[in-house]
């Protein structure tokens, strides 16, 4: 298994400077990750240090907590591609899906689904350690039914990260029809290998190198 092509290389860190990001870029292409995923900033920046490779340029919206208005996260997001963004990670309303407000949490979605207009692979972050068993079933749901292309376990910047179980219960949700990615907290290639191995399909990590040689 070439676990590197399954790994969004990240850098998230709010004093993430140019150098780290052209460091992250070249490890990337060193390394063959699947994508880098990087704040809306250096989304540009990003696109042209890899132009002439096929690594994906992944950003982050309504981030980190989700409770932008979906009217911000669809500009977020028609801005982030229009500066070369190939892959959306997008925070859902969490305050509103408590409140069981699901039509608002659907919408969400739809929102930036809609913003990325098949020109980007659209990822839902559910936030899992701040869910319900209940709740996880219910943003998978949701998730698939606004036409997402992926459900993402966690923004690695909450209480917890990504665990085997919350992916096990994702995949029963969503089957085949969305892909998964795990992030937060995976930081060895035995832990990687086990998401994978309960369904996740791409795996967020600033570990990546250490993933990797760690095979």
């Amino acid at each position: 298994m070439n676990i590197a092509s399954m790994i969004d290389h990240t850098l998230l860190k709010p004093d993430a400077t140019k150098k780290m990001i052209d460091k992250l870029c070249k490890e990337a292409k060193e390394y063959g990750f699947a994508a880098v995923c990087v704040n809306p900033y250096y989304v540009s920046r990003a696109k042209e240090l890899l132009k002439d490779t096929n690594i994906k340029v992944a950003t982050v919206i309504g981030f980190p907590l989700g409770a932008n208005t979906k009217e911000v996260k669809a500009f977020e997001t028609e801005d982030a591609i229009k500066n070369g963004a190939d892959e959306v990670d997008m925070v859902i309303n969490i305050g509103a899906l408590k409140s069981e407000e699901y039509d608002v949490v659907i919408d969400d979605i739809k929102s930036v689904v809609k913003a990325a207009n098949g020109k980007a692979i659209v990822k839902v972050i559910i936030e899992t350690c701040l869910l319900t068993k209940e709740e996880k079933i219910i943003a998978c749901k949701l998730a698939k039914e606004a036409g997402a292309d992926y459900v993402k376990t966690s923004t690695g910047f909450s209480i917890g990260g990504a665990t085997v179980e919350d992916v096990k219960l994702m995949k029963e949700i969503v089957g085949d029809s969305l892909k998964i990615k795990a992030s937060g907290g995976i930081r060895d290639y035995e832990t990687a290998k086990a998401m994978i191995d309960a369904g996740a399909s791409r795996i967020g990590a600033s570990a990546s190198i250490k993933i990797v040689e760690g095979k």
